[in-house]
């Protein structure tokens, strides 16, 4: 069991979007992605200050694939690396929300990455891949005095994996709770966990392993 301070503990839900779930099959659909959310508002329990981020991408971005260049293939760019399908496009159903979480304004804080046609980053807490220009979520969260973020959202082994370790290099104690993620392909979920547990991330099943206290 692990024991919360709630004063100093803050809810990172990443990218929670419905183009990361099987209601969007067309966008990129992490199997089960939408069952994250019960686990989401119960870790938000146990903390004061509640983040998130969203993808934020627009169709005419240098990353998009297409029948002649489809996904994961390389693409050139300093803040890209590979193509994706079409995701989280403002103003679809696959930009918003997991249905039963809050409103983006409900929010303490969040965060939008990805606008620049230029850009794709996986981290929440930067803008480009090199982890510089910054989101603003480590400053407001160290202005508030929080020091452990319990993070969970879609995918595993991508944006979830790369917002930790983000996280655990600008000085916060991180638990993972696997409960509030799922991941794409479950081989490479397993190396992200286990490199994230290298990294100092504490790992939970769920919120059970929680006790505030």
């Amino acid at each position: 069991m692990i024991n919360i301070r709630k004063m100093n503990t803050a809810s990172f839900d990443v990218d929670a979007q419905n183009c990361f779930t099987p209601v969007c099959p067309d966008e990129l659909p992490v199997p089960e992605g939408n069952n994250i959310v019960s686990e989401l508002n119960a870790q938000a329990q146990f903390c004061r200050v509640r983040v998130g981020s969203k993808d934020a991408h627009s169709p005419q971005a240098i990353w998009a694939a297409n029948a002649d260049q489809p996904q994961f293939s390389p693409v050139d760019g300093e803040n890209v690396d590979i193509r994706w399908n079409m995701h989280g496009v403002p103003g679809t159903k696959g930009f918003e929300l997991i249905e039963g979480l809050p409103k983006y304004s409900d929010y303490d804080f969040f965060v939008w990455k990805g606008i620049e046609l230029d850009a794709h980053p996986y981290g929440a807490c930067y803008q480009l891949l090199d982890d510089t220009l910054s989101t603003g979520v480590i400053e407001y969260l160290k202005c508030n005095e929080v020091s452990t973020v319990i993070v969970g959202g879609l995918a595993t082994e991508f944006c979830v994996k790369l917002t930790v370790l983000q996280l655990i290099r600008g000085g916060f104690k991180v638990i993972v709770n696997l409960a509030a993620c799922r991941g794409i392909e479950q081989d490479a979920v397993a190396i992200a966990i286990q490199e994230l547990n290298d990294a100092g991330a504490v790992i939970i099943n769920s919120t059970n392993d929680l006790a505030e206290g």
